[in-house]
Formats: C-alpha cells, structure tokens, sequence
C-alpha cells in the first residue's frame, strides 16, 4: 500500500509514471571508451554469452551500443515485471482494479490515477 501511495503521491506532483523510473545512464554499461577497454574482456564476454553477438567483429563503439541496448532492454523487463507484481499498468500508475483490491479506492486518489488508466 505505501508504495501505492507514494506512486499517486508522484503523480499527482507530475511525477511517477514509467518516464521517471529511467536507469541511470551510467547504470547501462560502460560510459566511455576507457572505461570499456579497461574491462574489455568482462564486457566482450557479456557480449558473446549474454546478447549472443561475436565481439571479435565489431568495432569497439560497436561493442558499447550493443551492451547498452542488452542492459537498458533488460531494464525495461524488469520495469514490466515490476509494475505487474505491483497492479499498475505498462505506464507504472496503479490500476483502479488494484487500489479497489487493497482497499486504497478513496474517490482522492482514483481521481489521480483515472486520466492515466
């Protein structure tokens, strides 16, 4: 219920939708070319075992977008996972089924979420 809460709470300060729940650039993957070439054999080999790419034949730029799309792909699963553990929608704002289901229904707080359903 609290986070339930909190999500409308966001909302209604124009906040706490899908939007906002954005991974931290830095988050995705390695940030700079230095940063990969220091870990290149980590990262070439998340590249082949994980995305299932062949890291040998791509350029190092390459390298770093095709690790980035795998992770923020990854992270956006799991933002689906979670909003459906959760009872809110694909836009990350409780569903009126929901709020009804854990008794958080007050006409306040549907008012909030409605427009978004």
């Amino acid at each position: 219920r609290v986070y339930n809460f909190q999500r409308i709470f966001n909302i209604r300060r124009g906040y706490g939708t899908r939007k906002y729940d954005a991974q931290p650039y830095r988050a995705a993957g390695p940030v700079t070319k230095e940063e990969y070439l220091s870990r290149e054999e980590r990262y070439d080999k998340q590249l082949k075992e994980q995305v299932g790419v062949d890291p040998t034949k791509m350029t190092l730029e390459e390298k770093m977008a095709a690790l980035r799309k795998y992770r923020e792909d990854r992270y956006e699963k799991l933002l689906d996972a979670v909003y459906e553990r959760r009872g809110w929608n694909k836009n990350g704002v409780p569903t009126i089924e929901h709020l009804k289901k854990i008794g958080m229904d007050l006409p306040e707080l549907i008012e909030v979420v409605k427009p978004l359903q």
